[in-house]
């Protein structure tokens, strides 16, 4: 719609012009014979402009020839009617229309060479029609504008396009950073459910295994059941834990040091062993997920203990850095000599995923983990890096 009211424009433009070059008197001999033929020519030009621009998707050998022949032919014709001096000044405006729709559609080496045609037919036409300096510094100047406005207008228009492409790239960048967004929440909560079920499926089997051990090795049927029952509280507790899995990252979650406590209570309450927690430090708040990432820590570390050192004593050790937050558990490591003769030794198979998937979770945080023996214990470090939290401001009363 708006090239088919831009050519109305220009038809209608055409009509007035040629009006006023005919209704006009010429002003010098063989000047109205030079304008009807260059009029003509115009015209045709036009004409041949209107339908190289109508049907865009012309062959590019054509296309790259017709339009370049077209704005040329329009130009010129212009120029010589005009210099002709009369009322066909007045089509000098069809010259300079020519050059901006060539510098807009051409490149700028064709540009230059329409404006260079058509400066040299206004010269010539004025030299051989007597026409004074102006018109023969006046009608180039008007032709070097077209070219201006016409390239101004390619810029534009390159520049908007060029908006539009960046436009639609963030777009999809977007679209693209959304999904990438859900696959890593995908990710995320699948580690999170499966570390839920590693921790709660590895002590099911370590209560199960030493409710055999209670059966087989010793006749304890009162020992055994009781060691079921805290298995099947366990695996109640391992479905809850799972479905608050899928909600990682959650809200609800208790400061570290509590959700830390309360995994040392807990496990020192299944296995029936000492697992003192203490913190250092002035506690501040810490994030949802490295919350989560430090207990799945604490967890994976004191399964591991109840499965290589049963009935050995673990210490939990939280400290609040100015940097950070450092988690340490410690177990005294299985002695023969010194292992619990009232505890059940138990043997599972591991899978080898805990200290890998303890490291991949600190790692996605930038945290760290080290494992190894240190003396006469085996001690997991975890050291996560924050930013620290400034305390709230005190109102003015």
């Amino acid at each position: 719609m708006l090239r088919a009211a831009v050519w109305l424009v220009r038809t209608a433009g055409l009509v007035v012009v040629g009006l006023l070059t005919f209704l006009g008197p010429p002003s010098s001999h063989g000047a109205r014979a030079t304008q009807t033929v260059a009029f003509a020519l115009v015209c045709v030009g036009v004409a041949v402009w209107a339908l190289a621009d109508s049907y865009p998707r012309l062959p590019v050998s054509v296309a790259g020839f017709v339009l370049p022949a077209a704005l040329g032919v329009t130009t010129t014709a212009a120029a010589v009617a005009a210099a002709a001096g009369g009322g066909g000044t007045s089509v000098i405006a069809f010259g300079t229309v020519g050059l901006v729709a060539a510098a807009d559609g051409l490149t700028l080496s064709g540009a230059l060479a329409v404006l260079a045609i058509g400066v040299l037919a206004v010269e010539i036409s004025c030299i051989a029609f007597g026409q004074g300096v102006g018109a023969l510094l006046g009608y180039p100047l008007l032709l070097a504008v077209g070219l201006l406005l016409g390239r101004n207008r390619a810029a534009y228009r390159i520049q908007a396009e060029q908006s539009a492409a960046l436009l639609a790239q963030h777009e999809r960048l977007r679209t693209e950073q959304r999904r990438a967004d859900v696959l890593d929440e995908r990710t995320r909560i699948a580690r999170e459910i499966h570390d839920v079920l590693a921790h709660s499926l590895g002590a099911l089997g370590i209560q199960i295994q030493a409710a055999r051990a209670l059966l087989t090795d010793r006749g304890d049927v009162a020992g055994a059941l009781d060691t079921l029952a805290a298995a099947q509280r366990m695996a109640s507790e391992g479905l809850t834990e799972t479905r608050r899995a899928v909600h990682a990252l959650r809200t609800d979650t208790l400061p570290l040091h509590e959700e830390l406590a309360r995994t040392a209570v807990e496990h020192g309450e299944r296995y029936n062993v000492a697992v003192p927690c203490h913190t250092e430090g002035t506690p501040r708040p810490v994030p949802p997920d490295a919350t989560v990432a430090l207990v799945r820590t604490a967890q994976e570390s004191l399964i591991n203990a109840a499965k290589h050192a049963p009935g050995r004593d673990i210490g939990i050790r939280l400290e609040y850095l100015s940097d950070g937050v450092r988690l340490t558990i410690a177990n005294d490591l299985a002695d023969s000599a010194l292992t619990s003769p009232d505890a059940p030794v138990v043997h599972t198979i591991d899978g080898g995923y805990g200290l890998t998937g303890m490291r991949e979770r600190l790692r996605l945080l930038r945290g760290t983990l080290k494992a190894g023996r240190h003396a006469q214990q085996w001690v997991v470090t975890a050291d996560l890096p924050m930013t620290a939290t400034p305390p709230p401001e005190k109102a003015d009363r």
